[in-house]
């Protein structure tokens, strides 16, 4: 259970971006570094959007950093950090769908609906991401798979080569992880580009979907922790 809600926050992550990247004119709400090529094409084809590239970034910027300042606040009174975030993530993810069914589908991305939709997006994503570092550091990440394929090539390089055991277990171990976090994120995008191309933006209730189950999986490893340390 304890691999499961990085894989499902990883499903998540793909989902948004295939579905922001389809709705929104080639904006990624989760790989926010991507929107700097996007940004590029939108000025150079004329096409809308171009402000919500823009935006993003620093969208994401300060949401991380309002993350971790909650985060140190929440410690501080003894109350759950992740849940917390993920109940935030939640919130926000349930006003982006409720303005993506209300005023979409969106003509023009730049349009205030269509703007704020996307930036609210961001900063669930944002919000994750922070999460995902902190509570989760041993998983690996459950947007940018840029970093986790290239340690994929080069552990089954290793793997090939040849490794002592200890060093292979573990490797071995890294390797399957990482595989199947990509393989999720992947399953996120394909689910996301099929129910846009089915539903429209009302495929934007389905995250909201992810992170309830998400938020149920982290208050019961929560509830197992509590119960093994009270025997």
């Amino acid at each position: 259970m304890q691999l499961l809600l990085p894989r499902l926050l990883s499903v998540n992550a793909g989902f948004i971006d295939a579905a922001t990247y389809l709705a929104l004119k080639g904006l990624f709400a989760a790989h926010v570094t991507g929107n700097f090529v996007t940004l590029g094409a939108a000025l150079v084809l004329g096409t809308s959007g171009a402000l919500a590239k823009v935006l993003a970034l620093p969208v994401f910027c300060i949401l991380v950093l309002l993350a971790r300042l909650c985060s140190y606040g929440l410690r501080a009174r003894s109350l759950p950090v992740m849940s917390t975030l993920l109940a935030a993530q939640l919130a926000l993810m349930i006003l982006a769908a409720t303005l993506a069914t209300s005023f979409g589908p969106f003509a023009n991305a730049d349009g205030y609906a269509a703007l704020a939709t996307g930036m609210i997006l961001v900063a669930a994503m944002a919000i994750q991401n922070a999460a995902h570092r902190v509570h989760l550091p041993s998983a690996p990440p459950s947007t940018i798979m840029t970093g986790t394929t290239t340690q994929i090539m080069m552990d089954l390089a290793d793997v090939m080569r040849g490794l002592v055991p200890e060093k292979a277990r573990a490797t071995r171990e890294r390797l399957s992880r990482m595989t199947v976090s990509v393989l999720a994120f992947a399953l996120g995008c394909t689910l996301g580009a099929l129910l846009y191309a089915w539903l429209g933006v009302t495929c934007f209730w389905v995250p909201p979907a992810l992170v309830v189950g998400a938020l149920a999986l982290r208050r019961e490893l929560a509830d197992a922790d509590l119960h093994d340390s009270f025997p």
